[in-house]
C-alpha cells in the first residue's frame, strides 16, 4: 500500500482547493504519462455532467455553462499543466512512478523535502477543479484547458488544435510570485548533442575511482538561472580538466543532472589513474570542495565532493576524452544577457542540463531561453558551432515561441483593478524568464487576451519545492472575483471597455 498523504493537507484551507491537490499528490504525473490522472480528472467531470473533450495531442478540455443571466459574458479559458518535474535527493527511494508525493507543513510552508512537490503547477490544476465544482461560484462561459508534456518540451501546446477553445479571455495559472501579473515569457528551444564512442581497455595497473560531486540548491533551469547556482556538470568538469593536467587521468564514465529545465544537482565521474595516486587524488578533491565552497560561498557552499573506489575495464580513448571535457568546460551556461528594455529581467540564457557518457558515446542536452526569438537562435547556434569544431553533431530541436507583452491588455487591466479591490494593495505586472504555455496558445489563437498569476512557490524543479499557503488562499480568493468582474461584463464585445488602471 502506499503512504498516507500527511494529514496536515486535508486541514487546510481553502478546502476546495486542498482537497484536489491531495489527489494531485496522490496520482503519478510523469511528463508523457499523465493518462491515468487525465482520464480520472475527465471521470470526475462527466460525473457532474460537465462537457469534456481530449485533443489529439491528449489536452483535456472541460466545459462548464455560464450561471444563468450571464450567458452573454466574454468566455474564460483556465489553463495550468497536469504534468510535474521528477526530481529527488539521491538517498530517496521514492518512485515517481509508483508512489505518493508526501508534503509536510513547515512554518506556513507545504514542502516535499525529498522530493519535488508537484506545487509546480498541481496548484494551478486544484485552482481550476476548485473553480469547476464550485456551484455558487459567479461566472460566465467557462472553460478548463488542462495540458499534457509541459515539462519535458510543451507537447500539449505544441499539439494543442485550433478552434477548440471558444473563450477569448484566458487566466494561466503557472507562475509562482503572489502579487504579480505576468504579461509575457521567454521563448527557447533545445540543443541535443550526440557523439558516438570510441572505448579502450584500461592499462593493468590502474586503479578506478567514482567521484560524486553533490550537495547544490539545483532550480529551475529559467526562474533561477539569474541567482547563479552552481551547475554540478560544469563545475566537475572544471575538476577533471585539472586532475588530467596532473596525472594521466582515464575518464571511464561522466553522467550529471536528469531534465534539461532543471539545474543540474550532482554529477559523477569514475576515472581511472596509475596505481598508487589515491590518496594525492583524495587531497586534490578536498582541497578543490575548499575551492568550490568558497567561490559559491551564500550561494551553494554546502557542496561535497566524495572519491570511493570502483571498477572498470574500458574508458574514452584519449582523443574522445579531450574532444568531451574541452567541449563542455568550453560550453556557455547561465545568463547571457539581461533585457534592456525591461530592467531586471534575464533576457537570454541556457542550461547545461543533462550529461551522459560512456566509453561507447555520449550525449548532452542544452535548454536556451530568452525574451528575443533571435536571442535563443543565436545562442543554440554558438552551441552548434562549438560541437561542429569537433565533429559533433549538435541539433535544434523543440522550439517555442515566447509570449509578447501586452502591458494595455483589457484583462490585465480588469485583474489589476480587482486585485487592488480586494486585498488593498497594488498589484505588479512582470515578464518572465521560463517557457509559459501561453506563446504557443496565442500563436494559435492569437486574439485570446491573456494573463498569468499563481501563488508563491519556491525551489520549483529540484527537491525540497515548497507552496506558501497563505497564497493559495489569496489565488483562490482573486480567481472567484475575477471571474465574477469577467461575468458582471455585459457581453464579449464590451470586454474591451474595461476601465484601465
Amino acid at each position: 500500500m502506499p503512504a498516507a498523504i500527511d494529514p496536515d493537507l486535508s486541514e487546510l484551507e481553502p478546502a476546495a482547493v486542498w482537497q484536489h491537490f491531495a489527489t494531485l499528490c496522490r496520482t503519478p504525473r510523469q511528463p508523457k504519462r499523465e493518462g491515468p490522472l487525465r482520464d480520472g480528472l475527465r471521470r470526475w467531470a462527466s460525473d457532474r455532467r460537465l462537457e469534456t473533450i481530449v485533443d489529439a495531442a491528449g489536452n483535456l478540455l472541460i466545459r462548464k455553462a455560464a450561471c444563468r443571466g450571464r450567458e452573454r459574458a466574454p468566455g474564460v479559458v483556465l489553463q495550468a499543466h497536469l504534468d510535474m518535474v521528477c526530481q529527488k535527493i539521491p538517498a530517496s527511494a521514492h518512485d515517481f512512478a509508483r508512489d505518493p508525493i508526501r508534503p509536510q507543513r513547515r512554518d506556513g510552508w507545504l514542502v516535499a523535502e525529498e522530493t519535488t512537490l508537484g506545487a509546480d503547477n498541481g496548484i494551478g490544476v486544484a485552482l481550476i477543479l476548485a473553480a469547476l465544482a464550485d456551484s455558487s461560484l459567479s461566472h460566465g462561459p467557462l472553460e478548463a484547458l488542462l495540458t499534457v508534456d509541459e515539462e519535458a518540451g510543451m507537447g500539449g501546446a505544441h499539439g494543442l488544435e485550433p478552434g477548440l477553445l471558444q473563450g477569448r479571455l484566458l487566466l494561466n495559472l503557472d507562475t509562482e510570485e503572489w502579487g504579480e501579473f505576468f504579461v509575457g515569457c521567454a521563448g527557447g528551444l533545445d540543443v541535443n548533442v550526440h557523439r558516438p564512442g570510441a572505448a579502450q581497455e584500461l592499462p593493468a595497473a590502474c586503479e578506478v575511482w567514482r567521484i560524486e560531486l553533490h550537495g547544490l540548491r539545483g532550480g529551475h533551469s529559467g526562474v533561477d538561472i539569474h541567482a547563479q547556482h552552481g551547475n554540478a556538470v560544469k563545475l566537475l568538469v572544471k575538476v577533471l580538466r585539472d586532475l588530467e593536467r596532473r596525472w594521466p587521468l582515464r575518464l571511464v564514465e561522466l553522467t550529471g543532472g536528469s531534465a534539461r529545465n532543471a539545474l543540474p544537482r550532482e554529477a559523477a565521474a569514475t576515472v581511472a589513474l596509475p596505481v598508487g595516486h589515491g590518496a594525492a587524488l583524495a587531497a586534490c578533491l578536498r582541497d578543490w570542495q575548499a575551492r568550490l565552497r568558497q567561490e559559491l560561498l551564500g550561494v551553494d557552499d554546502r557542496l561535497r565532493i566524495d572519491c570511493t573506489a570502483a571498477t572498470a575495464e574500458r574508458a574514452l580513448s584519449a582523443a574522445e576524452q579531450a574532444i568531451w571535457l574541452a567541449s563542455l568546460h568550453a560550453a556557455p551556461h547561465g545568463v547571457r544577457r539581461h533585457s534592456v528594455q525591461l530592467p531586471g529581467v534575464v533576457e537570454t540564457s541556457n542550461n547545461l542540463g543533462v550529461v551522459a557518457i560512456t566509453a561507447d558515446g555520449g550525449s548532452c542536452s542544452f535548454m536556451v531561453r530568452s525574451l528575443l526569438a533571435s536571442g535563443s537562435e543565436s545562442l543554440a547556434d554558438e552551441i552548434v558551432s562549438l560541437f561542429a569544431l569537433s565533429g559533433t553533431v549538435a541539433e535544434k530541436a523543440g522550439h517555442y515561441p515566447g509570449w509578447e507583452p501586452n502591458p494595455e491588455s483589457p484583462l490585465l487591466a480588469l485583474c489589476r483593478s480587482v486585485y487592488a479591490r480586494e486585498f488593498g494593495v497594488e498589484s505588479k505586472v512582470q515578464v518572465i524568464h521560463a517557457g509559459l504555455e501561453c506563446g504557443l496558445i496565442a500563436a494559435r489563437y492569437p486574439g485570446v487576451d491573456m494573463v498569468s498569476f499563481g501563488p508563491t512557490i519556491r525551489g520549483a524543479h529540484a527537491p525540497g519545492e515548497r507552496v506558501e499557503i497563505a497564497t493559495v488562499g489569496h489565488c483562490w480568493r482573486l480567481l472567484q472575483a475575477i471571474l465574477a468582474a469577467v461575468a458582471a461584463v455585459p457581453d464579449e464585445a464590451s470586454v474591451t471597455a474595461v476601465p484601465r488602471r
